[in-house]
């Protein structure tokens, strides 16, 4: 009897979901007056369209992406009603690409050598998760994302150094928040054996594996794409390339389906004038987080583990983000499968339910609040969305503290980071 968790079986369901998912998608946005399609897959298409006409996908109002994607919806605009659900095929084909390289990532030394089998069964925490269908159905482009940063993983763990500046640089350009994992990438590859041998002085053994070959060719590689793609959009759109793609996030103000602690301070903040002397806090809202997410836990964790340490990263950065949605929660959930085989939240069940039951919780309480403002028109602003965006909060930060701990419990992995081939010297450079 074939086991449940063949290639055939996992993929085959993970693309059966989505199917599903999405054909009942054409149902209810034809039959309910509540879409399922996201708001923000109208705006991906609406600015593609303005695109097709040769204008700036700026025209359309909300529109903060880079043009990439907007060119790259530009078959939505052609003739025929199924050619609108392009972008969601593609988003939910990302998703399913996310998989595969998560399963060749688990198989890997890093990923923990698993067998086929096991590896299929932590990959399918992403593949077969009804949250992860649903986003990139209804027309999320985070599956795109999820491609980029899992091929990023995948190219440092095997040392295709080149291609991995170039997908970080056009992560980057995509999405702003993965520049985070440069530091970690940089301190992870600078932990090459090799790069230290024979060093003498703390200078020799901690700056100068900073300047390998390697962390060149990464930091040049990623540069220049990064560089090159905002040089090309800059001389086509200007200006506002650069407002509605970086800037706008800076001073951003969205209180609406905002999980963050800091939503009732945007809200206030949204209301009251906007004179030049009034301080806005949401302009420095991100130097906490950046400070946790981009120096710290790089610094103490990335030269242990580096796919714990982008996981680390990202559950920071988006607990923190003054902005936090469901579908941001994706960022961090492509890399839990491979931190949760060795984890504590595994190896420890009871650990495990209450942070999972915990967690979802959190988010009950809140979506409850929100519910009844929204859908009722009860004032839940205090203590009712602040007190649940901070319960939520407290309980991140607990769930942020077990991963770093578990992390922190690592040995420095020399071997992971090294050539192939040099695994055997090591392990008899340890014996002796």
């Amino acid at each position: 009897m074939r086991s449940l968790w063949s290639p055939s079986l996992v993929f085959g369901g993970a693309i059966f979901l989505r199917v599903v998912l999405f054909c009942y998608g054409l149902f209810q946005d034809a039959y309910s007056p509540l879409k399922y399609t996201d708001i923000d897959y109208f705006v991906f298409t609406d600015a593609a369209r303005y695109v097709a006409r040769g204008r700036s996908p700026y025209d359309r109002e909300t529109y903060r992406y880079t043009p990439l994607l907007a060119w790259f919806l530009i078959p939505t605009t052609w003739s025929g009603g199924a050619w609108f659900s392009f972008g969601k095929g593609v988003f939910a084909t990302a998703d399913i690409l996310t998989g595969w390289l998560l399963v060749l990532i688990l198989r890997s030394q890093t990923g923990g050598n698993m067998s086929l089998k096991n590896s299929l069964k932590f990959a399918s925490i992403w593949l077969l998760n009804p949250m992860v269908a649903t986003i990139s159905t209804r027309g999320s482009s985070e599956g795109l994302l999820g491609v980029m940063v899992i091929s990023l993983l995948w190219a440092i763990i095997n040392r295709h150094i080149k291609l991995a500046g170039v997908l970080l640089g056009l992560a980057v350009h995509f999405k702003i928040y993965p520049f985070i994992y440069a530091p970690a990438i940089l301190l992870y590859l600078s932990s090459d054996p090799a790069a230290t041998k024979g060093a003498s002085t703390m200078y020799a053994k901690y700056v100068v594996p900073i300047f390998s070959n390697d962390n060149i060719a990464m930091t040049i590689s990623s540069l220049v794409t990064f560089a090159g793609l905002n040089l090309a959009m800059y001389m086509l759109y200007g200006y506002s390339f650069l407002q509605h793609t970086y800037l706008h996030h800076v001073i951003r103000i969205d209180h609406r389906h905002n999980f963050s602690p800091y939503n009732i301070l945007l809200y206030l903040s949204s209301s009251s004038p906007t004179a030049s002397h009034t301080f806005h806090f949401e302009s420095i809202a991100f130097i906490p987080q950046l400070l946790l997410s981009a120096v710290l836990i790089p610094l103490v964790l990335a030269k242990r583990n580096l796919p714990g340490t982008m996981l680390a990263q990202t559950f920071a950065f988006v607990a923190l983000n003054k902005v936090c949605t469901s579908q941001y929660f994706i960022w961090f959930l492509m890399l839990v499968p491979i931190y949760l085989p060795d984890s504590s939240l595994l190896s420890k069940p009871r650990l495990g339910i209450t942070a999972g039951a915990l967690w979802v919780g959190a988010q009950a309480l809140w979506l409850w609040q929100g519910y009844e403002l929204e859908f009722l028109g009860r004032s839940t602003f205090v203590p009712g969305l602040w007190g649940s965006g901070l319960l939520f909060y407290v309980v991140n930060m607990w769930i942020l503290g077990i991963i770093v701990g578990d992390i922190g419990k690592k040995p420095m992995n020399a071997v992971s980071v090294c050539r192939v081939g040099d695994e055997k010297l090591l392990a008899k450079e340890s014996k002796g």
